[in-house]
C-alpha cells in the first residue's frame, strides 16, 4: 500500500469515530427548552399528534461510547489504519500461510510415502491416482478442465499428443517449472499473401482439402521459415515446443482464420511452474494421474481443436 493510501485511510477512519464521537454528544446535550415542558420536533400530524425530542437513554448512549472504545482498542493491536500492523502485527495472509502451513504438515506423511516410488509405479497404485485427481482438480482443472481435455490454448491432457513430450520425466518437468512457448509473429516477415500461402500449407499437412497453388506456394515460405522449429515435415519437435501439424490435433483451432492469426501475430502459451505452489511430491502424484488418463487414449487419438 502506498503511502498516499495509507494516509488518507487513516484520515478518513479517525475523522469517522470522531464523527460518531460529536454526533453522540450533540444528541445527549442538554436543551435549553428543557423544563419548559415536553420538547418537541415540532412536526404535527393529524391537528394534534406531535414526536417528542428526547435525548438517547444514558444505558444506550455508554453502549456507543463502549463501541467507540473498543474500535481505538481494536486498531492499536489489529491492521485497520493504513499500512501500520497494530501490536500483533497480524495479518489476513499471515494467518492463511499458517493455515496452509498446518494442513501441509498433516498430509505430509501421506504424499511423502510415493517420494521415492517412480511415477510409472505411482500411476499403479489407485489411492495415489484418486490422490493426484484431487491435487489436479484444485490447481490444474481451472485450465485444462475438470475432465483435463482442455480448450483452446489449453492442451487436451487425455489424448497422445504431448507439445514437450509425454514421458515420465518431461511431463514430471513440465508440472514442476512450467513451460513458455514461443511461436513468433511472421507478418511482417510473410507478409499478407505469405501469411495465406503458409496456412493453406499448414492445412495441407494434415489432410484438408485446400488450394493446389497456395500450398505450393506456402510449402517454399514454411521450408525457408517454418520448418526450423516444426521440422521439414512438419511433424513439430519436442524439445522446443513445436507442434506436430501433421495430425488432427489443434490447439488454437484448425480452420483457416485460426492458422492465419496464429502464424501472423505468433502465440506466447504459459503453463506456469508449480513447483513452488504444490511441491514435488505432489507434483510427482499429478504428473501420474495425467499419464493415466492419456494411457486410456487409443494409439493416435486426437484431441480437441
Amino acid at each position: 500500500m502506498s503511502t498516499g493510501w495509507s494516509v488518507y485511510i487513516i484520515v478518513l477512519t479517525v475523522l469517522n469515530i470522531l464523527g460518531c464521537l460529536w454526533l453522540l454528544w450533540w444528541t445527549s446535550r442538554r436543551r435549553p427548552d428543557e423544563g419548559q415542558g415536553p420538547a418537541t420536533t415540532g412536526h404535527t400530524w393529524d391537528e394534534d399528534l406531535t414526536e417528542y425530542n428526547k435525548p438517547l437513554p444514558k444505558w444506550w448512549l455508554n453502549l456507543f461510547y463502549l463501541t467507540i472504545a473498543f474500535s481505538f482498542v481494536y486498531l492499536a493491536l489489529y491492521p485497520g489504519l493504513g499500512a501500520i500492523r497494530g501490536y500483533y502485527g497480524w495479518t489476513s495472509e499471515g494467518e492463511r500461510a499458517q493455515v496452509a502451513a498446518e494442513e501441509d504438515a498433516k498430509l505430509k506423511p501421506l504424499f511423502a510415502q510415493y517420494a521415492a516410488m517412480p511415477i510409472e509405479s505411482i500411476g499403479q497404485d489407485a489411492r495415489a491416482l484418486e490422490l493426484g485427481r484431487s491435487v489436479f482438480s484444485h490447481n490444474c482443472a481451472t485450465c485444462h478442465g475438470s475432465d483435463a481435455r482442455g480448450a483452446r490454448g489449453f492442451p487436451n491432457l487425455t489424448d497422445a499428443d504431448w507439445l514437450w513430450g509425454g514421458t515420465s520425466e518431461a511431463v514430471l518437468a513440465t508440472i514442476l517449472n512450467g513451460r513458455q512457448a514461443a511461436m513468433p509473429a511472421l507478418g511482417s516477415a510473410l507478409g499478407e499473401q505469405g501469411v495465406n500461402e503458409v496456412a493453406v500449407y499448414v492445412q495441407s499437412l494434415s489432410g484438408q482439402n485446400v488450394d493446389p497453388a497456395l500450398a505450393r506456394g506456402g510449402a517454399q515460405r514454411f521450408g525457408g521459415i517454418c520448418a526450423a522449429c516444426h521440422g521439414p515435415d512438419g511433424k513439430g519437435n519436442p524439445a522446443l515446443g513445436a507442434p506436430n501439424l501433421t495430425d488432427a490435433v489443434w490447439l488454437y483451432g484448425s480452420d483457416f482464420a485460426s492458422i492465419v492469426e496464429t502464424v501472423r501475430n505468433g502465440r506466447n502459451g504459459n503453463m506456469p511452474a508449480h513447483k513452488g505452489l504444490i511441491g514435488e511430491d505432489r507434483s510427482r502424484i499429478v504428473a501420474a494421474w495425467v499419464l493415466a488418463q492419456s494411457a486410456k487414449a487409443p494409439v493416435g487419438a486426437g484431441g480437441s481443436p
